[in-house]
């Protein structure tokens, strides 16, 4: 299996790390481990990219959470993670 280097370290610089590792979850947070997506999305999709960005366990349990539907753009997915907090 490939090792694919998290996103949300950029140039093997770890100084956010951290704080994407914690176990609060951020919007921000959740869109580093979107990157590449294309919408629309379902849940499927979003979980699915998450996955395969190497998302944290603490991300990955929220995204589960998010209801199913098709989300059209980013700010959709942010708006369900709002509602969940």
């Amino acid at each position: 299996m490939e090792s694919r280097e998290d996103p949300a370290i950029r140039g093997g610089q770890k100084g956010g790390e951290r704080s994407l590792h914690s176990e609060k979850v951020s919007a921000a947070q959740i869109q580093v481990y979107l990157k590449g997506i294309d919408y629309p999305a379902s849940k499927e999709d979003v979980v699915h990219t998450a996955e395969q960005n190497n998302a944290p366990e603490n991300v990955m349990k929220w995204l589960r959470q998010l209801p199913e539907r098709t989300y059209n753009r980013p700010n959709h997915v942010e708006e369900e993670f709002g509602k969940m907090k």
